[in-house]
């Protein structure tokens, strides 16, 4: 799933993003509050889209799965190059996100990150 999620990152497509979502999840990035469901986590990532060409290296560090739950703590890189000032951002962080298993499917339920660089 962490791979899905980061060419559809990379692919600009929220929607895309979304759906590895459940309808009630939680996310929860940095200097935001906390978003709920679908709609608003493509809402979210539809904003960077509208701004930015996106790149993005990810993946799970570690994975634990206990019947039809799981979590995956994985690291991300992130470049954001601004639209109209051709400007670039270079992020680090780490993640954790929350799985659960619904209709045969594992979907996100809780999706964490924060960065590594200092705030300045």
């Amino acid at each position: 799933m962490s791979n899905a999620r980061a060419k559809a990152f990379n692919d600009g497509d929220a929607a895309g993003i979304a759906r590895y979502f459940s309808d009630d999840a939680f996310l929860m990035a940095p200097e935001t509050g906390t978003l709920r469901g679908k709609e608003a986590v493509s809402a979210y990532y539809q904003s960077i889209f509208d701004a930015y060409e996106t790149f993005l290296e990810s993946g799970y560090e570690d994975v634990v799965v206990d019947g039809d739950l799981a979590y995956g703590r994985g690291f991300a890189r992130v470049t954001l190059i601004d639209k109209k000032s051709g400007d670039s951002l270079f992020s680090t962080s780490k993640y954790l996100n929350i799985l659960e298993k619904r209709d045969g499917k594992w979907v996100t339920t809780h999706d964490i990150w924060n960065g590594n660089e200092p705030i300045e």
